[in-house]
């Protein structure tokens, strides 16, 4: 998308700017600036929210009913670059993900109780689809949730489910019904994580982070009023969810910010090494490629059409060109990067083992510290959401009939 802006979009880009420099303290630009992966500070998400929130942005996406900004696919381009820009933090998960959800599948009451809360941080949300057995082939689920009365009681566990150890609410897939087809039976199900049953594990990443976690539910008693849309048809609902997590977010704005940052950072490095510098550059055509796409697809959404397998192509290129970033980056840093610095950044969760509050001592600059924790991070951009492989395989059957 050029950034050649109308006279009105550049208004708005000034307007966002001044909000963002008057708005940012240090210690909130600080989480959004060392952040590791997309996993934010869960302290500085909600202080942030709360700023957003109060100034009638906390969803960009969202239509101007249920308390969000009527923007364009220009101006929440222009809001995205300008945050990265700013570094400021990430927005809480349930705005982008289970909002939507709610909006286009809730009955009333769910949309006056729910959607309100995660405007203003009172529900942060967690996500609850993959298991143990069910991954990417997410229909192989199998946690069970038994009607009693007005109630499902539901058993079974849920993995690699980010903050979980810190959401108060889940949007969950159970099973009610095994006698049919696997994608039949599933129901979509809002989970309040303080029910008497529940007992979250914490999972150490690669990079030393406790973001992710399993969750264990043992005969927990969730309300069928809890149940988005209709019992046995979550997987509906599912797929318009997993359509707005593939192609609802556009990758572009933050590739552009931090392949403009590697430059800065590792200009004298790039000059001693011409072809560093010609993959830096061929990237950087690949993100532009990208970035004309997105604004086709998020114009798309928008107007509330159907993106399908548009979708499916964006995860790809979008999670593959990430993990190509920190690769560039990581052969930048050089052997400064070798050595394991989690204190230097601000990751989306406690470190294990480590003290993060001695941040004093760093081998090189900050973003040579921070380069592996990024990269080993980003490892799981092409798996989650659906991995790529099973994405490759949806575009094959669906566009070129194999």
């Amino acid at each position: 998308m050029s950034l050649a802006l109308s006279p009105q979009d550049a208004a708005f880009r000034n307007e966002v700017r001044d909000f963002l420099d008057t708005s940012l303290t240090p210690d909130l630009r600080r989480a959004g600036t060392l952040m590791t992966s997309v996993y934010c500070d869960h302290e500085a998400q909600l202080e942030w929210q709360a700023l957003l929130h109060a100034k009638g942005w906390a969803a960009p996406s969202w239509p101007v009913e249920h308390g969000g900004c009527g923007w364009s696919a220009v101006q929440r381009y222009v809001f995205a670059r300008e945050r990265l820009l700013a570094g400021a933090p990430t927005a809480p998960l349930g705005i982008n993900m289970v909002g939507p959800a709610i909006m286009a599948f809730g009955n009333d009451a769910q949309k006056a109780h729910f959607l309100p809360r995660m405007l203003n941080g009172e529900h942060l949300w967690c996500q609850g689809y993959s298991e143990p057995q069910a991954g990417s082939d997410l229909a192989a689920l199998t946690m069970r949730a038994v009607p009693d009365g007005d109630d499902l009681i539901c058993t079974g566990t849920k993995i690699w489910t980010t903050h979980a150890n810190v959401a108060n609410w889940m949007f969950c897939l159970v099973r009610t019904d095994a006698t049919g087809r696997k994608q039949q039976g599933i129901t979509f199900v809002l989970i309040d994580m303080a029910s008497p049953g529940i007992t979250v594990h914490p999972i150490v990443m690669a990079s030393g982070e406790a973001v992710q976690n399993q969750v264990f539910f043992d005969q927990v008693r969730v309300p069928i009023a809890n149940v988005v849309g209709v019992i046995g048809d979550g997987w509906t609902v599912a797929k318009y969810l997993l359509e707005y997590e593939r192609g609802g977010t556009a990758y572009a704005p933050e590739l552009k910010v931090k392949l403009d940052a590697l430059r800065r950072q590792a200009a004298d490095g790039l000059a001693a090494n011409p072809l560093l510098a010609a993959r830096i550059a061929e990237t950087q055509i690949e993100v532009e490629v990208l970035d004309a796409l997105e604004a086709e697809i998020l114009s798309a959404l928008s107007a509330d059409r159907a993106i399908g397998t548009d979708a499916s192509m964006m995860k790809i290129l979008g999670t593959e060109l990430q993990q190509r970033v920190t690769e560039l980056a990581l052969e930048a840093a050089g052997p400064l990067a070798r050595a394991w610095q989690p204190g230097v950044a601000v990751p989306g969760g406690p470190v294990i083992g480590h003290p993060l509050d001695l941040d004093d001592y760093t081998s090189g600059e900050a973003w040579q510290a921070i380069a592996p924790l990024r990269y080993l991070n980003e490892r799981a951009g092409t798996i989650y959401a659906g991995a790529n492989e099973i994405q490759r395989g949806i575009l094959a059957k669906a566009e070129l009939g194999l």
